[in-house]
């Protein structure tokens, strides 16, 4: 074969893209278990941080079946799907949320924390520029923020980024997602100075205003579907 020649170029060109496709899907079926055990590891760290727990150093796994003592999966009537911890944890809280409400699976975890329980709702919505996620939990009253951990897939670094930083965050906690009739109105998140007159409020970030009416939205929203479950004074009242 003339290696000058334009089909010698392109025959090699061809052997080596599936030479280097090959080894590639080799690689990556080889490093997918690693992969998965990476973002359930990542996952819990997120709802152990929503407990206000560091995890840093520490055995993840260890801490989390130490402090997630139980996990439910209910629909929207507080009725109870499932009491595995596995299924809970499984769970495509994304996948769910562009079903029917009527038609969703949602995961409760419970914790044990200093011997009172907690309640981690799991929470996804929308930023500025793409996906914000995170965890946000309860007292054992349902109504009394305990923590919250907020994250994000590309927000401004210095601006709506700062959703996952500390500060914010904890502008959060003894916050109540209930009013005094015990009706669910979830948190706001204003502008600094700005007043809500039916819920109770946190500051916004300064500059980053749309994805703090994203953090508001996704509160409401992700909250919203526990509705039934928050009214009822035990868990997952609904056999």
């Amino acid at each position: 074969m003339n290696t000058n020649s334009n089909g010698y170029t392109l025959f090699y060109a061809t052997i080596m893209v599936v030479v280097v496709a090959l080894l590639l899907a080799f690689v990556s079926g080889a490093l997918k278990d690693t992969q998965n055990a990476n973002v359930k590891l990542d996952k819990k760290k997120q709802i152990l941080s929503s407990l206000e727990i560091n995890t840093t150093g520490q055995d993840v796994d260890a801490l989390y079946d130490q402090y997630i003592t139980k996990a439910i999966v209910i629909n929207s009537k507080d009725e109870i799907l499932s009491e595995s911890k596995e299924d809970a944890f499984d769970i495509d809280v994304t996948k769910e949320l562009s079903k029917k409400l009527e038609d969703r699976k949602i995961p409760v975890y419970i914790a044990e924390v200093d011997g009172n329980t907690k309640y981690i709702i799991p929470l996804r919505g929308t930023g500025l520029w793409g996906p914000i996620w995170g965890y946000l939990a309860l007292n054992n009253d349902k109504n009394t923020v305990f923590g919250t951990f907020f994250s994000h897939a590309s927000e401004t670094p210095g601006l709506g980024a700062n959703i996952a930083d500390a500060p914010f965050q904890k502008q959060f906690i003894g916050k109540h997602i209930l009013n005094d009739k015990n009706e669910f109105v979830s948190i706001a998140v204003m502008k600094a100075g700005k007043k809500s007159e039916t819920q109770e409020q946190v500051d916004a970030i300064s500059g980053g205003t749309i994805t703090s009416k994203g953090v508001e939205a996704m509160l409401l929203n992700c909250i919203g579907q526990y509705d039934t479950f928050l009214q009822d004074s035990t868990m997952g009242g609904n056999k």
